[in-house]
């Protein structure tokens, strides 16, 4: 089925008052920037409103919406699904959160390539990064690669002390590393000895040093201002 792309007035688009995104002033910042300099920005979502004629309500998209009116916008390109109050709680909840890992060395290329052309500052007012993780970012050499010392690389201990929200939190991440089914370590991420690599502790601990790797090579969301 084609999909087609409608023209609505901007103050006939209504937010879901159960939308769960939330994006900081910064980053807003920075996606109004990029519609004012491209002119172009992903469709938005929508769908008739349950309860006001003539309008809309918006599945996905709500920040865009707001980007366009700051910038003097009347309409917004969109497309609309004839959803169910059921299949736009499970969008809300989606739309906004599948969303693939970026391969560090494509995005340290690409990184470059941007930067033969735009100054890092002003790659800074465009992108998620921050001016300082730009700069570290495009300077960094790939983490060498750890051997195991001896035949048991986990003989350093170490411990941490947290709170039962903590460690929910820690958990669950451990548990989402460790998943099978996620792409796989990155080209810089320890490697595990054969012998020790399919026990409790040994995953766990390769799952740590997969989410420590993450956090220094992936992007990170500048807080809230």
């Amino acid at each position: 089925m084609k999909t087609k792309i409608a023209h609505i007035a901007l103050d006939k688009l209504v937010p879901h008052p159960d939308n769960p995104n939330q994006m900081s002033r910064a980053n807003f910042a920075r996606l109004a920037r990029n519609i004012e300099r491209t002119g172009r920005y992903e469709p938005l979502v929508v769908r008739p409103h349950p309860s006001k004629d003539g309008y809309f309500q918006i599945i996905n998209g709500h920040h865009r919406r707001d980007a366009l009116k700051e910038l003097g916008h009347e309409t917004a390109d969109v497309v609309v699904w004839d959803v169910s109050d059921e299949q736009t709680a499970i969008l809300l909840a989606t739309l906004n959160r599948l969303g693939g890992r970026d391969a560090v060395d494509k995005r340290l290329r690409l990184l470059r390539r941007l930067r033969r052309h735009i100054p890092i500052p002003d790659l800074a007012k465009l992108l998620p990064q921050t001016r300082g993780q730009l700069e570290r970012l495009m300077a960094r050499k790939p983490l060498p690669r750890m051997a195991p010392r001896g035949p048991n690389p986990f003989s350093v201990p170490m411990v941490f002390f947290v709170s039962e929200a903590q460690q929910s939190a820690i958990e669950q991440a451990l548990l989402l590393a460790a998943d099978p089914a996620s792409p796989g370590d990155s080209p810089a991420a320890p490697t595990v000895s054969s012998a020790n690599g399919n026990t409790r502790a040994a995953r766990r601990a390769k799952a740590l040093t997969c989410l420590a790797h993450l956090f220094i090579d992936l992007t990170q969301q500048e807080p809230d201002e």
